[in-house]
């Protein structure tokens, strides 16, 4: 293969949007600021890094990613009740809210505030993102052999 093609441990360089398949835009590289990564490291999903290999520098696709090799499927045992008494007291707890917590090994999470009672709260510790389908349009701008 040709040094100018993506392979399994190049750093890459490329611009991406990420999307629903409704078209719901979800994150974007800005113009002028590409992401880089190497690929391997572990920062990019399992489907979007298949789909990089042996692309070059100009290429462009549309890469539909499923679950399986996306963020994974959505797990019931995320969506969890706690104790209000959690929560402080004067924070407004809505269905929708997007709240960030400390795991025990120090990663922060996002979570979603599912439902809200009077003595507990129903929390989604699931990505946001687990259980869909996810289109990435990439755009390779560089890429730098392993």
């Amino acid at each position: 293969m040709s040094d100018d093609r993506i392979d399994l441990d190049s750093t890459v360089t490329f611009h991406f949007t990420l999307s629903l398949p409704d078209g719901t835009l979800v994150d974007r590289t800005e113009p002028g600021q590409p992401l880089t990564v190497t690929l391997g490291d572990g920062t990019l999903i399992e489907g979007l890094e298949h789909a990089l290999l042996g692309l070059r520098p100009g290429d462009r696709q549309r890469i539909i990613i499923p679950p399986e090799t996306g963020w994974g499927p959505r797990d019931p045992a995320l969506v969890q009740w706690r104790p209000r008494r959690d929560f402080p007291a004067d924070m407004d707890l809505a269905p929708g809210l997007i709240l960030s917590f400390t795991a025990p090994d120090g990663q922060e999470i996002p979570a979603a505030i599912l439902a809200v009672e009077d003595d507990r709260v129903q929390v989604d510790y699931n990505h946001p993102l687990a259980g869909r389908d996810v289109v990435f349009e990439v755009e390779v701008v560089a890429v730098e052999p392993g």
